[in-house]
């Protein structure tokens, strides 16, 4: 295929089975990292061992120097970029508003949504047309939070996914006529570590009577979703959002 794909926050969840699935489909494959660097290699390998080409790097991606030399590096080592996938985000133990402190805010909107600023910007210098580049794509990881504000959990991430959900759209338009399709996909009450991060590990579980399937999604299910997003099958699609959230 001749072209690569950066998955920010690749080494577990959604982004693991994002980096497999795109492995699986001809894309080279970057997996960004943060710190568990055993995870991140442990995709790799799978990736490899099944045909594939893939790399793991790693980045804190809300820090614009370490974005910057990611992306130097996958420019010198892999195919000419295609896609990203802004996946990579945190959650803080779960409270309500008024007990959250000012530093607990800047993590989540550090994580959350100057990630995807720094990201997405090195991904437009390389792949719109305005700078001689050919197109591609670019896929946003937001969250059913969005909408519903998760309150008494998680109203600070709610608000930094909102910021998601605008950046998708402003985007979206802003580079549809320079070849780069923006989207979003916004899952909910999937299997991943990520609730044990805000304290309660089996909250899928607790909740899932309250969704309409009765039950929890998958992070393969998820993938599926994004890695079409960032195909060619979605070429006429831009600012749109699909949500995986079981009807909920």
């Amino acid at each position: 295929m001749n072209r690569s794909v950066i998955i920010t926050g690749g080494s577990r969840g959604i982004g693991a089975a994002t980096a497999i699935l795109a492995a699986r489909k001809g894309y080279e494959v970057c997996v960004n990292f943060l710190s568990n660097e055993k995870a991140a290699l442990k995709v790799v390998d799978h990736i490899i061992r099944n045909g594939g080409k893939a790399i793991a790097l790693q980045a804190d991606v809300s820090s614009e120097s370490e974005v910057a030399n990611m992306f130097r590096t996958v420019d010198s080592s892999m195919s000419p970029l295609w896609g990203l996938v802004n996946n990579a985000g945190i959650l803080e133990t779960q409270m309500r508003f008024e007990d959250m402190k000012t530093d607990r805010w800047e993590r989540i909107l550090k994580s959350n949504v100057m990630s995807c600023f720094h990201c997405s910007k090195e991904a437009i210098r390389r792949l719109s047309a305005k700078h001689g580049g050919a197109g591609g794509s670019i896929v946003n990881v937001g969250s059913i939070a969005s909408l519903s504000g998760s309150p008494g959990e998680y109203v600070d991430y709610a608000a930094a996914k909102g910021a998601v959900d605008s950046l998708t759209r402003g985007l979206s338009r802003e580079l549809a006529c320079e070849g780069i399709r923006v989207n979003a996909v916004r899952p909910a009450f999937i299997y991943t570590d990520i609730h044990a991060s805000g304290g309660e590990p089996g909250r899928v579980d607790r909740i899932k009577d309250l969704i309409p399937m009765k039950r929890g999604g998958q992070p393969e299910e998820v993938a599926e979703a994004i890695v079409w997003l960032l195909s060619d099958e979605a070429s006429y699609c831009t600012g749109t959002f699909i949500d995986l959230a079981g009807g909920r």
